[in-house]
């Protein structure tokens, strides 16, 4: 009954119905705020409008992947996903991360092929619209702020709307000095700083959606702590063969064989244990109590006594 307690509450930290609102207004601004931009490219033949709003179009699809996530974590289990589809969130994770690489790879490219070839473009339109651009992708961007370190899909949508923000900012301060100066090249040049940007940000979130993908251990959780705060309980002998890897980009999960030294209070020890793990981030424990001196079967144990 305790355990299921602990659960509940670890899973309410993030409020997914407030999540789902921020996610549905988000989408719903950025929607027309591309049809704005993509509409006043083409009236200005500004490639720099054109191509941000197609920027923008690549992140709501991103925003609508992640939306889709937090749904399919309410599914239900089932003889064939008896997890359900909480690994869902790790892959859309993933997915954002290349998306925004790709972004940033199309960024240069036009920036570059700008750079050769300069276009002539309507400065103060560009500066106009673009501040509009600021406006909508930094109040997304704050919408998703406060859970940006509690879930790495959120933090993906949170580093989507500030990219897209900064990419805003810069079109508009070129769009300033291009007003005043018809220096064009100042365009594809901030495109590529903020493509570099973009890119330092998105590095760590693409490497920690990996590790996840390959159930590795979850940033929020310290390998070498967990297995101190259960090896440091008085009954405990060792701890070993432990597993810690991410069921969901919210949720942890551990298996572990543990030795005690006898089995009089085993079911009490064993709940202690799964207290102190969920204090430190894991929400399903499977352990798996060993009498000091009875030999471990399992195909690892074996292996490191060798």
């Amino acid at each position: 009954m305790k355990e299921h307690h602990n659960h509940h509450h670890h899973h309410h930290e993030i409020d997914v119905n407030s999540l789902n609102k921020a996610f549905i207004l988000g989408i719903t601004l950025n929607v027309a705020y591309v049809l704005v931009e993509f509409g006043f490219g083409l009236y200005s033949h500004s490639m720099g409008l054109i191509s941000d709003a197609g920027h923008n179009l690549i992140d709501i699809v991103s925003l609508v992947l992640a939306l889709l996530a937090f749904r399919l974590l309410r599914i239900h289990t089932s003889k064939k996903y008896t997890y359900g589809l909480k690994k869902s969130t790790i892959l859309v994770s993933l997915v954002n991360a290349v998306i925004l690489l790709i972004v940033v790879g199309g960024i240069v490219v036009e920036s570059v092929h700008k750079l050769i070839t300069p276009v002539e473009v309507q400065g103060g339109i560009i500066a106009w619209v673009a501040a509009i651009g600021v406006l909508i992708n930094g109040f997304t961007a704050w919408l998703f702020i406060k859970d940006k370190e509690r879930d790495i899909n959120v933090k993906g949508a949170y580093l989507h709307m500030a990219a897209d923000a900064l990419m805003s900012l810069a079109v508009v301060v070129s769009g300033i000095v291009i007003y005043y100066t018809h220096w064009y090249f100042v365009d594809p040049v901030i495109g590529i700083i903020v493509a570099v940007v973009i890119t330092f940000s998105t590095w760590k979130l693409l490497k920690q959606s990996l590790r996840l993908s390959l159930d590795g251990v979850p940033d929020n959780v310290e390998y070498d702590v967990i297995l101190h705060a259960m090896e440091s309980h008085p009954s405990v002998v060792n701890v070993h063969h432990m597993h810690v890897w991410a069921l969901s980009t919210t949720e942890n999960a551990l298996t572990a064989h543990v030795v005690l030294q006898n089995y009089d209070h085993a079911q009490a020890v064993k709940q202690e244990l799964k207290h102190r793990l969920h204090d430190l981030g894991i929400n399903h424990a499977t352990i798996e109590l060993e009498h000091e001196g009875e030999l471990c079967t399992h195909a690892e144990c074996r292996h490191a006594d060798e």
